[in-house]
């Protein structure tokens, strides 16, 4: 049965090729100084940085830098965001770049007003802000977390060895979103792959619980098998404009919080995944790769109806004359051969993982009571050895 909920989404979209025009538009609503935000410097040698700053400064605003963004945005660098938007008095926060540019964005505009310290507050105790948010915009360079239109901030502590995300309301999604496709062109392909595979298992996390004929399911079924057919497109043409678009308007889909309405969610996966990065630093892409074939084993008897449907309705597996197990583990066998076609991590190990991290990753490990199976610590550290 189809779920209570209530639904709202606040950031407004602009996509496709000419949507950078919108930002003078949206400017218009802001204070003079705009806090920069982005990453290694990969958008000042492909040309966005200065298409950017050419609108920031015709619209008359006070440009304030913070580069430097990694792809696991640290609580250090949290807290010299924090800092920079203090002195500076941001006005809007314009984050230029992928998903961890965003969540990074997020994060300082909760913690700018608050008189806590925001590692803790939002990432230990998961508390909502309850001071003054500076606005958020996105410019996105990077299809694949959904950042754009959603609340979630991710944030890794080395020190503390924990990468946790806090899913934030709707007041601290971004206002505005940029989506031109042709700004993801000059990724590496193995950005390009691990963003494509972050989009899937985002669509999985929320797809792989409940046995309801669910809309939701078939929502993400729909878009799964959108980003199969064009990811393969990508991988032989990665300026195919078509296929592009396609990928970064199902990232955005994948996890804007509609397709989770109604139902229960997984997110294990992710929580392996962080698990993993908060240990070794990876591309989060590749950690989610590494640990969900041994993990979707592992609850496959658990949720056998749902994992039949997934291979029968995603990779076009025949059921006749086959019992639901074959079924279910041809679907996982279809996913692998096109996880390795793509040329993403399949072992953590690849990744930098080895085995005397094991009961410390599990440790870091949250366990979360959404998917066909909650899990015991002990099955936590049997998966991340199968992973490894």
């Amino acid at each position: 049965m189809l779920g209570n909920f209530s639904y709202m989404n606040a950031t407004k979209l602009y996509f496709g090729e000419d949507s950078l025009q919108y930002l003078k538009e949206e400017l218009s609503k802001y204070g003079k100084t705009v806090q920069l935000i982005y990453g290694g410097g990969s958008i000042k040698k492909n040309g966005i940085y200065d298409a950017v700053t050419e609108i920031l400064k015709a619209c008359g605003k006070t440009i304030v830098e913070d580069a430097g963004v990694m792809p696991n945005p640290t609580v250090e660098k949290l807290r010299e965001g924090v800092k920079i938007a203090r002195d500076s008095k941001a006005d809007l926060l314009l984050a230029v770049g992928g998903g961890s540019c965003c969540d990074y964005a997020k994060a300082v505009s909760v913690s700018v007003h608050s008189s806590e310290d925001p590692w803790e507050k939002y990432f230990i105790r998961f508390e909502e802000p309850d001071c003054q948010i500076v606005p958020v915009g996105c410019i996105l360079t990077m299809a694949g977390t959904g950042s754009e239109m959603n609340g979630g901030s991710v944030i890794t502590n080395h020190e503390a060895k924990l990468k946790i995300g806090h899913v934030f309301g709707e007041n601290v999604m971004p206002k505005f979103s940029i989506l031109n496709p042709k700004f993801t062109y000059s990724l590496p392909k193995k950005q390009m792959v691990a963003g494509i595979y972050d989009i899937f298992n985002h669509i999985c996390e929320q797809y792989f619980s409940g046995e309801d004929d669910n809309t939701s399911d078939y929502l993400a079924e729909g878009l799964m098998k959108s980003v199969v057919h064009s990811s393969l497109i990508a991988l032989d043409n990665p300026e195919d404009y078509e296929a592009r678009s396609n990928i970064m308007w199902t990232a955005t889909w994948a996890l804007n919080t509609l397709i989770a309405k109604g139902k229960g969610t997984d997110w294990m996966v992710h929580m392996l995944g962080q698990a993993v990065g908060a240990y070794t630093d990876a591309t989060h892409g590749m950690t989610l790769a590494a640990v969900s074939l041994p993990y979707y084993r592992h609850i496959m008897p658990f949720g056998l109806a749902k994992f039949k449907r997934f291979a029968c309705e995603v990779w076009g597996v025949k059921a006749e004359g086959k019992s639901d197990e074959a079924v279910a583990q041809e679907g996982l066998a279809a996913m692998e051969a096109w996880m390795k076609k793509l040329g993403l991590a399949m072992r953590t190990s690849e990744l930098g993982a080895a085995e005397e991290m094991l009961e410390g990753m599990a440790d870091a490990t949250f366990i979360l009571k959404g998917g066909y199976k909650v899990l015991e610590r002990a099955e936590v550290v049997k998966i991340l050895r199968e992973a490894l």
